[in-house]
């Protein structure tokens, strides 16, 4: 799918992995609706967008993908904006890390893991849902393709650290959920692939103190450095450009295997 023209949505779009990549598809020619719970954050990165690649390019839409009425609503704005959108980049996530039994011999509460697996899993698969019924109503393009929609894992889904089970869980059953969704959503014509990044240069991560970051840099097999969100969005682009990816997952990592802990 070429994306020069194309309506695209970006869960997460305000900030680290969405924002560089709701920024690369806007520098490539999409019209971009940046999604985001957080609507000043959205509003700025959306009006940047913009102002750098031509007015109406870009917009804000404040979103909770656990909420459907929410996502209805954000997809509503969005096509209002730039029509129907063929382009989901599932971006969007929480992390927690918390032993299953603390220090203090409590049981971890199970808020905690039901709050990361609803928003990380479940709010992805309600956009994803969503997007793809409306998606599907739309004439084909060249082969039969209506869409694309990429969902974002983490190498958690496959070595999480102590502590992780509830992001492990989240981000692994987005591995798991890939494959039948793009055996699913192949009779509408919309591919399905998921990345599954290791250690990036994100806002979060580069709050902690240095030398922890060259830390986490150095475990890392080749290239010995943290990960460039722009290397993410090329990855996330090229999917939607490359139509004989489906059903993937693609670690993005550096050969990187987390430690226990």
């Amino acid at each position: 799918m070429n994306i020069q023209g194309q309506a695209a949505l970006v869960t997460g779009g305000a900030s680290g992995l969405g924002e560089a990549t709701a920024r690369e598809l806007a520098r490539l020619g999409a019209k971009v609706a940046v999604v985001d719970r957080n609507a000043a954050l959205a509003e700025k990165v959306a009006a940047e967008i913009g102002a750098e690649f031509g007015a109406g390019c870009a917009v804000a839409c404040v979103c909770d993908i656990t909420d459907s009425d929410s996502v209805t609503a954000a997809l509503d704005r969005a096509e209002a904006a730039h029509g129907p959108a063929r382009i989901l980049m599932n971006v969007a996530g929480i992390g927690s890390a918390k032993r299953i039994v603390g220090k203090d011999g409590n049981a971890a509460p199970l808020e905690d893991f039901v709050r990361v697996v609803n928003v990380n899993l479940i709010g992805a698969y309600n956009i994803s849902r969503l997007f793809a019924a409306r998606c599907a109503r739309l004439a084909p393009e060249a082969g039969g393709e209506r869409g694309t929609m990429l969902f974002t894992a983490s190498v958690a889904a496959f070595d999480g650290q102590v502590g992780q089970q509830a992001y492990s869980a989240s981000k692994g059953g987005l591995v798991g959920m890939t494959l039948p969704m793009a055996r699913d959503l192949a009779q509408h014509g919309i591919r399905v692939c998921t990345i599954a990044p290791g250690l990036f240069a994100t806002p979060l991560l580069k709050e902690l103190p240095e030398a922890i970051q060259q830390s986490l840099a150095a475990s890392i097999p080749f290239p010995p450095r943290l990960g460039d969100p722009a290397e993410f969005a090329a990855l996330a682009c090229h999917f939607v450009t490359n139509g004989h990816l489906n059903g993937e997952v693609i670690r993005l990592d550096g050969a990187l295997r987390m430690a226990p802990r």
